[in-house]
């Protein structure tokens, strides 16, 4: 049979309020509480229905709701042991809520609060400061105190989880050991590009010292250059005076020489 609208806009929000259970809240938030509490009364509205779900599948949604209100009570508690006792007794869903689910959302939030409530008695027994510590290390921490109480199918969902968490935590790894790949092929391709440059700025250093001293020798000549054409300038223009001056002497000794005819 078809799900109705309400089932599923019940199974929306069960979804909803799954992962914001999953999800390390602050003390005041509050959408937990409401969406819960909205949660109760659309299951009630749903078990009135004629055209209800089968009893089994109300039973999961009755046993999913009942968990997140036995977990909103539990944190209430100001005692790391009351909020472990309390959580003992919580019954987490058996089922998927939505088909992407491999294991059920509610399984792996018992987990994880079992797993920080733990955390948070040995931290008061050792008189040690809480530390955040991600949940594959949590879980990891409490690999050897949770199959205490579960039954066989716990057992295989939080098998499940860990191998999920372990994919996830080998995929960091192999992310990390990219980055720290890159970063050092960067680095060497900073230190090829600065050797480059040195070696540049030495070549163009050089060049201009160069150029410098062209400049000057240049300059040098140029000055040895000027004068010698002085010089030149300076004979030169004796020796015309001396063709002149021949040549003047020469026109007198000529007329001299070679009376003018009458």
């Amino acid at each position: 049979m078809a799900a109705t609208r309400l089932e599923l806009n019940l199974m929306r929000l069960l979804s909803r309020c799954e992962a914001l259970a999953a999800e390390r809240r602050d003390p005041e938030e509050w959408r937990l509480e409401k969406y819960v509490g909205a949660l109760e009364d659309m299951l009630r509205e749903l078990k009135k229905q004629s055209s209800k779900p089968a009893p089994e599948l109300l039973n999961e949604y009755s046993r999913k709701v009942d968990f997140l209100k036995g977990l909103l009570e539990a944190e209430k508690l100001s005692s790391s042991t009351e909020k472990a006792l309390a959580n003992q007794f919580l019954a987490p869903g058996r089922t998927p809520t939505t088909a992407k689910e491999r294991t059920p959302a509610t399984k792996t939030v018992h987990l994880q609060t079992k797993a920080r409530c733990t955390g948070q008695m040995r931290n008061e027994l050792l008189g040690t400061v809480p530390l955040v510590l991600p949940l594959h290390v949590v879980l990891v921490a409490f690999s050897c105190d949770r199959d205490v109480g579960l039954s066989p199918d716990e057992k295989q969902s939080a098998v499940e989880l860990d191998a999920v968490l372990q994919h996830h935590q080998d995929m960091q790894e192999k992310l990390a050991e990219e980055m720290l790949s890159l970063a050092r092929s960067l680095k060497n391709n900073t230190l090829a590009a600065q050797n480059v440059i040195k070696q540049d700025n030495q070549t163009l250093s050089h060049s201009l010292r160069m150029a410098d001293q062209n400049f000057e020798k240049l300059k040098d000549e140029s000055d040895r250059l000027e004068q010698h054409a002085k010089k030149s300038v300076n004979w030169l223009l004796w020796i015309m005076l001396i063709v002149v001056c021949f040549i003047f002497i020469s026109m007198i000794l000529f007329i001299r020489i070679f009376p003018k005819l009458r």
